[in-house]
């Protein structure tokens, strides 16, 4: 198989031809700033509050409470430091879990640094939290609790309406970092208690650098950039009116399209995993084996490293990655592995999967059928594979 198999999609996906075309015209024909008074601008603006309301739309939303940023990160940043600072005279407490995006993880500690508190949530063996442990930390001086929808690595999806229902029975805000869950799994803002939401454009065949912030009526956090008065003055900076209407198309087309998708990523899903573990023994799922993204498949190999495999997998024109794809650079193994139980031997050996609707059954089986190639070969010069051989046959 000549192609390239792209099977890594929770890093980034395709943007699609529908998106792209809808916004070239905003590079050279709609060019005007949407601020601007003049009727020629009035096209940008009109994109814009169209945009706005197919974000809305997807995750059950008012338009007037969707703001967009520049993606995922800043996204998260904005949650977390703006309600800090809005709410720090009710108290200096924030409550996450240890299996948050890095977005989340690092302004948790640069807000230790300021004076916070921070609890960090366990997680079970799946990767989920418990609503058990979540309500027993709560404090009095709590102002926010931050859970991620679905895991970025492993894929789990957390109980997230149960947490914004314990999250408002105690007076606490409620924020969800749904970067890969948003267009890929159904939410509900309203149903679901979310008082804010952080998502990307990128993820769901979007273009990069777009992304979003659902901000409840009410929430009385303030502006992360300043300067002027765009984004109804919450968020400085002049509109980037091609990508805001890149992540609008692909936000509609996300909401046609979700039940079709996730039913053909769900199939092609369940086919890998069923080979894989079939197939090449000593390994393990990661994350929940139903409660999990449709199109996400993490493995651990025992007795090899996955640097190796993602070289070896490279070679065979796969495209998959061992963790975050912002943390690919790191010798460390990935935080989420070791936050769920596994020892860093093991941890050091993963593989995430990550699929998309353009994907065939053809492009999974060849997939498979090179990992067990590659592992093979990888185990064979593995010290520690040969000792354990060794001892299962004495």
């Amino acid at each position: 198989m000549a192609k390239l198999i792209y099977l890594d999609n929770a890093a980034t996906t395709q943007v699609y031809p529908e998106v792209l075309d809808a916004m070239l015209p905003y590079f050279t024909e709609y060019y005007g700033n949407p601020s601007a008074i003049y009727s020629f601008a009035g096209e940008s603006k009109k994109a814009v509050d169209e945009a706005r309301a197919n974000v809305a739309a997807l995750i059950n939303a008012r338009t007037e409470d969707i703001y967009f940023t520049g993606g995922g990160s800043e996204s998260d940043n904005w949650a977390l430091k703006a309600t800090a600072e809005a709410y720090e005279s009710k108290g200096k407490h924030i409550i996450t879990s240890r299996i948050e995006h890095h977005a989340i993880l690092h302004t948790c500690a640069y807000l230790e640094q300021k004076g916070y508190e921070v609890t960090y949530l366990d997680v079970d063996e799946d990767g989920k939290i418990s609503l058990e442990e979540l309500e027993k930390a709560i404090r009095p001086d709590t102002i926010l609790i931050s859970i991620m929808s679905a895991n970025n690595e492993i894929g789990t999806i957390e109980p997230i309406k149960e947490i914004g229902k314990i999250a408002h029975d105690h007076g606490v805000l409620f924020h969800t970092d749904a970067v890969q869950a948003f267009g890929h799994i159904p939410i509900d803002v309203e149903e679901m208690n979310i008082d804010m939401l952080s998502a990307s454009g990128h993820k769901i065949n979007g273009p990069k650098g777009s992304g979003v912030m659902y901000i409840r009526k009410g929430v009385k956090i303030r502006s992360f950039i300043h300067g002027g008065a765009q984004e109804r003055k919450r968020r400085a900076g002049t509109h980037n009116v091609p990508g805001i209407v890149g992540i609008g198309t692909a936000a509609k087309l996300a909401k046609e399209n979700m039940e079709e998708r996730s039913a053909k990523e769900i199939a092609l899903r369940d086919h890998l995993i069923e080979r894989v573990l079939k197939e090449i023994p000593y390994t393990r799922l990661n994350g929940h084996r139903t409660d999990r993204l449709p199109n996400n498949a993490n493995f651990c190999f025992r007795f090899i490293e996955g640097e190796s495999m993602l070289i070896l997998l490279d070679q065979a024109g796969i495209c998959g990655s061992s963790g975050s794809a912002c943390t690919s650079g790191s010798l460390d193994p990935s935080h989420v592995l070791l936050a769920i139980g596994l020892p860093h031997e093991i941890a050091h050996g993963s593989l995430r999967l990550t699929l998309s609707e353009k994907n065939t059954m053809e492009e999974i089986d060849y997939t498979v059928d090179e990992l067990k190639k590659i592992i093979e070969r990888l185990r064979g010069m593995s010290p520690l594979y040969e000792d354990f051989v060794k001892k299962q046959n004495q």
